[in-house]
């Protein structure tokens, strides 16, 4: 039997508090964990060993998470990024992103919706097989769903979707009664943010519902505040 390897995380979180939760979780998740309470601390470990994904409160004593993350960038230019922080400034979050992050949370946010960022990036990052991933054909509800061809299909009809809609509706299959956050969907279909492309995400999910409608057993809800969950209550 093959085993699989953890993906190892570092976490750099100076609230004691805070990295046993974060770290507790993550390990009850099935990650290993690398946790350190100063920047310092957390870079000399990321320059020994290799980590999958970097946790990073901003605010960190001896070397914020700012200088952490431009040094890390300096020793590996696609490990990715996650910051945690109070700080929820427009600044601060730009700032950020343009330090190379892949996301970024401002405290207090919950570990359900923290554990599913973290889940969703290491799948893009590092493509892990799921079960959409390991095949080009899905069975959903009454629908056979083609990613190759870009269709749905259904014992009455055939349905061929655009490229945004068939990435959507993969990305749904992926995560199947999860919840997905509206900035996950965006960065990950769109690769951007903003009020504009929130409202595209919109119609296209909108779109989607209508043409799913024809099975009841499948639903596209929108968890207010958060994000969407394709449903399946029978396969």
């Amino acid at each position: 039997m093959t085993m699989t390897v953890p993906r190892t995380i570092l976490l750099a979180e100076d609230d004691p508090n805070m990295n046993f939760m974060l770290r507790d979780n993550l390990e009850m998740a099935g990650y290993q964990v690398d946790a350190f309470e100063d920047g310092q601390s957390a870079l000399n470990a990321f320059a020994k060993k290799k980590h999958d994904l970097c946790v990073l409160d901003v605010m960190l004593p001896r070397k914020d998470g700012f200088t952490v993350a431009q040094d890390i960038r300096k020793l590996s230019l696609h490990v990715p990024i996650v910051f945690v922080t109070a700080k929820g400034l427009k600044e601060d979050r730009i700032q950020g992103f343009k330090l190379g992050a892949d996301d970024y949370l401002t405290k207090p946010f919950s570990v359900e919706e923290f554990l599913l960022r973290i889940e969703t990036i290491l799948k893009r990052v590092y493509q892990q097989h799921t079960r959409a991933d390991a095949q080009l054909n899905y069975t959903l509800g009454t629908w056979f769903c083609d990613f190759s061809n870009q269709q749905l299909r259904s014992p009455r009809k055939t349905v061929t979707l655009t490229t945004k809609e068939i990435k959507l509706l993969k990305l749904f299959c992926q995560n199947l009664n999860q919840v997905i956050p509206r900035d996950v969907i965006q960065k990950a279909i769109w690769e951007d943010e903003g009020y504009f492309v929130g409202r595209s995400m919109d119609v296209f999910i909108s779109r989607l519902r209508k043409l799913l409608k024809d099975d009841p057993a499948i639903s596209i809800t929108n968890v207010h505040g958060v994000g969407y969950k394709l449903e399946v209550l029978a396969v």
